[in-house]
């Protein structure tokens, strides 16, 4: 007799509640007469390989730390699927394992490179006349989906850079000799991230003094004149770059000289922080830190915000009604209908909408010099990181959920 079973996987960078998601689609998925849970693990490449686990049997104790955990705890990746036209094998692969495993329901959570592979097989599934309702949930701490207002994860990350570079500033002032410190964010192709670090700035504290988006063009000369120019009027001063900065020939200014890209083009980044930083020492001053945030500002799940952690879950959970509902190929997306109060609606998107396509920040959130955003930004970021994320504690420290401790053996292979 026939199964009605369900596929879930996970790709791209990880977020900090991007495990929020996984529970609400478990959790809508125990409520609806769907019959077993499986997992990828490793996103689509891990499908692939036939690494699939079994979530039927799960501990319930281990998937209730779920919300609070922090990373892809299925496992992820960064696989570009070919378009089927040009290359069937994938799709071969991939159809034949969900066969087998009486797969009706597919749900995919990642950016806007998952989103190309929801909105691939969804059309594989409709030209083949293969009855599989596809759903994508969104997930980046970049926030750069294109038809939502914001995505999961990144209200988080924004909490903790906020945090961050408000703790690198009053580190900054304990020493009277003058100073730069130089924070490098997440950001490839937009500003986000670095914009939101404007919350550090308070009544009781002005930082950071400069921020620099890839959306503007980026001039060395002009940053070292910026920073001496805030020399100027303090000792310390802090700076807050994306790590996608470019040159006006389009160049970006990251330390790593590489050509390596992953299978969607990226080029790898990392390393402006630490290219600035020479410009100013010894120049300028002695004393300059770079620091690079790196992967602390997506794991960094002890500084979730508890909205972001809340709307994660809640875009799992309609993925799976609207899958119910017999929908297919659309990603679910938030649509913010209030700042105060705060309010905002689930609505439904075609996947191919988002793949691979970008949200760049607006101009109207960065100041006329290039070198800083504007104070109008918080009214977008800060309801973002509302809330506690009550996170879980063992020993006094974060109790995350093992993927290990669900079921040891129930890893299947085909």
């Amino acid at each position: 007799m026939s199964k009605n079973n369900c596929l879930i996987g996970q790709s791209g960078g990880p977020t900090a509640v991007i495990n929020a998601s996984l529970k609400g689609i478990i959790d809508r998925v125990k409520a609806s007469d769907i019959d077993n849970i499986y997992g990828m693990r490793y996103g689509i490449e891990g499908a692939l390989a036939g690494n699939i686990i079994d979530l039927s049997q799960k501990n319930s104790k281990e998937l209730n730390l779920f919300n609070n955990t922090p990373s892809s705890i299925l496992g992820t990746c960064r696989y570009k699927i070919e378009d089927y036209d040009e290359n069937e094998d994938d799709y071969h692969k991939l159809f034949n394992l969900m066969k087998e495993l009486d797969i009706k329901y597919l749900f995919y959570i990642g950016g806007n490179d998952s989103m190309d592979t929801v909105y691939k097989l969804n059309n594989y599934a409709k030209e083949k006349n293969i009855d599989l309702k596809i759903m994508g949930v969104p997930k980046t701490i970049d926030n750069d989906l294109v038809g939502t207002d914001h995505c999961p994860g990144y209200g988080s990350a924004a909490r903790y850079i906020a945090t961050s570079v408000m703790e690198i500033a009053r580190d900054s002032f304990v020493y009277d000799i003058k100073n730069v410190h130089i924070v490098e964010v997440m950001g490839r192709a937009t500003g986000w991230l670095a914009a939101s670090s404007i919350l550090a700035s308070t009544e009781k504290l002005y930082t950071p003094d400069l921020i620099y988006v890839p959306e503007m063009e980026f001039s060395t000369s002009d940053f070292v004149n910026d920073v001496k120019k805030k020399m100027e009027e303090k000792k310390a001063v802090t700076v807050v770059v994306s790590e996608g900065i470019k040159d006006k020939h389009g160049e970006y200014i990251s330390a790593d000289s590489s050509t390596e890209h992953d299978k969607f083009g990226h080029k790898k980044m990392g390393g402006a922080a630490s290219v600035l930083a020479p410009f100013i020492k010894g120049n300028l001053c002695n004393r300059v830190k770079a620091i690079k945030f790196d992967v602390m500002q997506r794991a960094a799940a002890h500084c979730a915000s508890g909205r972001d952690i809340e709307e994660a879950y809640l875009l799992g959970e309609k993925a799976v009604e609207a899958a119910l509902l017999g929908e297919s190929g659309l990603m679910t997306a938030l649509k913010r209908l209030s700042n105060d109060p705060y309010k905002i609606e689930i609505i439904k998107i075609p996947a191919e909408k988002v793949a691979n396509k970008v949200k760049l920040l607006p101009d109207k959130y960065i100041n006329e010099e290039n070198n800083r955003i504007n104070e109008e930004f918080k009214d977008y970021v800060l309801p973002l990181i509302q809330g506690e994320a009550g996170v879980p504690y063992q020993n006094n420290l974060p109790n995350y959920s093992e993927l290990d401790s669900l079921n040891e053996d129930l890893a299947l292979r085909f």
